[in-house]
C-alpha cells in the first residue's frame, strides 16, 4: 500500500472561481437552481477540505499504562507539543523532567509540562524529584506513522500471509504465531500483543526472542467457529512504533504434524503411516486425505516434476512401478477444511536400502 503526499488546499482559486462563477451565471436557469448548486459545491469543499486536514493532523493515543503514541503525518515535518504529568501525589514537590535519562536543555520543571516532539523522536520522559533526586514516574513517547502502512521493523512473508505466520497442530485451540524483524531493525522489541475473539482475551505469551508468541483459545474445539480470531502486536525501534495485525478463524491455520511411522513393507510394495499423535480424535469425525507422491532419486518432495502423483484417505498406498530408485513422500490435510497441508514425511528407496 502507497499513502498519498497530494494535499487538498481550499485556498485555491480554484474552488472559489468555481463558486463565485455559478453565483455570477447567466443564462436560462432560474436564480434558485444556481444558488444551490453553488451551495452543493462549497459543502463540498468543505468535506474534502475537512478530510485532508484530519490526514494531515497528529493525534495523541495512550497505547497502555504510561505509554503515549503520536499518529504523525507521513513525510511531514510535524512538531507536537504533548502534555506530560508525573502525577496528582507530587502536585506540589520540585519535579525535574528527564529524557533517556539525560537532563533536557533547557532544564524543565514541574508537575505538568509541555514537552515538544519532533518527527520520530520520541522518547523515555522521566520525572525526579528534584535535578538529581529520586525518580517519580515515567511516560514513554512512541511515534506511530500516519497511515501505518509502511513497514521497517517486519518483513513481509508473503502477499497471502503479510508480515505475521500462525499456525496451529490440532483444533484444542492453542496457537503459535511468528514474525521475521528486518536486518536493519534486528534490535526491534515487542510492546504489546492483544488477541481476543469477539471481545473475549485470549492470553498469549511471548517467546523468549521477541519473534513470536504463543496463544491460548478456550473454545471447545466441537464448536463451530463464528468468530475470527483477531490479533494485533505492537513493536518499537526506538521511539518508531508499527502495529501489525491479523484476522483468521482457527480452522484456517491448523496444519497436522509430519506424519509419524511412515515404512515400507516386506515385499517393497505397500507404504503406510499413522496419524499425528497431536491430531484431534475420533479420526472419523476430525478426518485427514493425504497426498502421496513418487520422485526421483536425488530430488526433494518440493519439486514439481514427478514419477507418481495422488491422494488418498487411507493411511496406506500400495505403489506400481518399476523402478527400484525414488523417494516416496506424503503429507497430511483436514479433509473438511482445506487448510494447509502438513510438513511432507518421506522413504528414500535405494535398491534393497529404505531410508525413512
Amino acid at each position: 500500500m502507497q499513502s498519498s503526499d497530494t494535499q487538498t488546499d481550499c485556498t485555491q482559486p480554484s474552488y472559489w472561481s468555481v463558486i463565485r462563477s455559478a453565483f455570477s451565471e447567466e443564462n436560462s436557469e432560474s436564480s434558485l437552481v444556481v444558488k444551490m448548486r453553488a451551495f452543493f459545491l462549497m459543502l463540498l469543499c468543505a468535506v474534502v477540505c475537512s478530510v485532508s486536514s484530519d490526514s494531515h493532523q497528529v493525534v495523541t493515543e495512550t497505547l497502555m499504562d504510561n505509554v503515549l503514541v503520536l499518529r504523525v503525518p507521513h513525510g511531514r515535518r510535524a512538531v507536537a507539543h504533548v502534555s506530560l504529568s508525573c502525577g496528582e501525589a507530587y502536585q506540589n514537590q520540585p519535579v525535574f523532567w528527564k529524557k533517556n535519562g539525560v537532563d533536557m536543555n533547557p532544564p524543565l520543571q514541574g508537575n505538568q509540562v509541555m514537552v515538544p516532539v519532533e518527527e520520530t523522536k520520541g522518547g523515555n520522559y522521566t520525572c525526579h524529584l528534584g535535578p538529581d533526586g529520586d525518580y517519580l514516574n515515567h511516560t514513554v513517547i512512541l511515534v506511530q506513522l500516519n497511515p501505518d502502512n509502511r513497514s521497517v521493523i517486519l518483513e513481509k512473508k508473503s502477499a497471502e500471509e503479510g508480515y505475521i505466520h500462525c499456525s496451529a497442530p490440532n483444533y484444542k485451540g492453542s496457537f503459535h504465531c511468528t514474525w521475521t524483524r528486518t536486518e536493519f531493525r534486528a534490535g526491534a522489541a515487542v510492546l504489546l500483543v492483544k488477541a481476543q475473539r469477539y471481545m473475549e482475551s485470549i492470553p498469549c505469551e511471548l517467546n523468549a526472542d521477541g519473534s513470536g508468541i504463543h496463544c491460548q483459545d478456550a473454545s471447545c474445539p466441537y464448536k463451530e467457529e463464528q468468530h475470527p480470531i483477531s490479533l494485533a502486536v505492537y513493536i518499537h525501534s526506538s521511539a518508531l512504533l508499527e502495529a501489525y495485525t491479523k484476522s483468521f478463524y482457527l480452522r484456517e491455520i491448523v496444519r497436522p504434524a509430519k506424519l509419524p511411522n511412515l515404512q515400507l513393507s516386506n515385499d517393497g510394495r505397500m507404504f503406510s503411516w499413522d496419524y499425528p499423535d497431536s491430531w484431534e480424535k475420533p479420526c472419523t469425525y476430525f478426518g485427514l486425505h493425504f497426498q502421496v507422491k513418487m520422485v526421483h532419486n536425488g530430488q526433494s518432495c518440493h519439486d514439481d516434476t514427478y514419477i507418481m502423483h495422488n491422494t488418498t484417505d487411507q493411511t496406506k498406498y500400495e505403489i506400481n512401478v518399476k523402478t527400484r530408485r525414488y523417494v516416496f513422500c506424503v503429507r497430511a490435510q483436514d479433509k473438511h477444511t482445506s487448510g494447509p497441508w502438513s510438513h511432507w514425511s518421506q522413504c528414500v528407496v535405494n535398491k534393497d536400502s529404505v531410508r525413512c
